[in-house]
């Protein structure tokens, strides 16, 4: 399965470096590889370390820096050439990557023809994916990732919900709103389930702007005339979800995603689809002996094509 996911990728990989002169879209590359557009920028990033849209951007940059080197071209036939908009966006982007501006780079290396060699058009393993054919190669740290994770089927459910803008790190605030809300419904943990849902990946979206869902279960009985606006109201889909239990600070959650997403997936025999991940939060880490948090994340799948 591992071979699966790999070859998919490789397969956007190769698109990329077919059409990088092209302008490229994130859903287009997610069209292409088959797997869910809402988890695909993360699986990519597992496997090559850098999301879609960065690994295009370099593959540009490469392809300028051989033009500069190998060829007559302006530096502006080469930014288009390359797919960049505008000199100014090859400028920016090479020079974040080599340290000085095109010209400069022409002007000091057009003299070494052997300069493209360190370059290679073979794409080098992933340090992510490196990583995970050790753990593919060692049966026993195969099932030991195997043993933490639980594949369970819940039912749609209902919740009322307080939406939070902005760092992962501060969902407090909208957690204590809504656990006020809540105290006030006599819902609490022994009789709902509270849970989180990260709506934006990271590596996309600035943190300042992320989304963020502080949730929790309502009863069936739930009055209608007890719906007040400090609250808003959604359904979570039910379905299948491949379960990974973590307890730590809350700062190294993200490894959580990191682990579903490098490692189990990619030899499961699932994918995962279109619905959100679930953070079901069980304790509270303000409480907790050694400030940790307590959270089951639900992974949404399906199995793979």
């Amino acid at each position: 399965m591992k071979e699966q996911y790999g070859e998919r990728i490789e397969q956007v990989i190769a698109y990329i470096e077919n059409h990088s002169s092209q302008p490229l879209r994130l859903d287009q590359l997610a069209d292409i590889s088959h797997f869910s557009k809402f988890h695909f920028t993360r699986i990519f990033t597992a496997f090559t370390g850098m999301t879609p849209m960065a690994f295009v951007t370099r593959k540009r940059i490469e392809r300028a820096l051989v033009m500069l080197t190998e060829t007559n071209l302006t530096i502006l036939e080469i930014s288009g050439n390359c797919g960049f908009e505008s000199v100014s966006a090859l400028g920016v982007h090479f020079k974040r990557h080599y340290g000085c501006p095109p010209g400069t780079f022409r002007s000091r290396n057009r003299k070494h023809s052997n300069f493209p060699s360190v370059l290679s058009n073979k794409q080098a393993e992933p340090a992510a994916l490196a990583d995970y054919n050790k753990a593919e190669g060692n049966p026993l740290l195969r099932r030991a990732w195997d043993s933490m994770v639980e594949l369970r089927e819940i039912a749609e459910v209902e919740v009322a919900y307080v939406r939070h803008i902005g760092s992962y790190l501060d969902t407090h605030n909208a957690w204590d709103e809504l656990t006020g809300w809540a105290a006030q419904q006599g819902f609490h943990p022994a009789n709902q389930q509270f849970i989180g849902i990260s709506l934006d990946d990271g590596n996309l979206v600035q943190e300042s702007v992320c989304r963020y869902d502080a949730c929790v279960t309502l009863p069936g009985d739930f009055e209608q005339e007890a719906r007040r606006e400090e609250v808003e109201y959604k359904n979570l889909s039910g379905g299948l979800y491949a379960v990974y239990s973590y307890y730590d600070t809350v700062d190294r959650f993200v490894l959580a995603y990191d682990t579903m997403f490098s490692v189990w997936l990619p030899r499961s025999g699932y994918e995962a689809d279109d619905r959100p991940c679930l953070e079901f939060c069980l304790n509270n880490p303000a409480q907790d002996p050694q400030g940790k948090c307590r959270v089951d994340l639900y992974v949404p799948i399906r199995p793979s094509a």
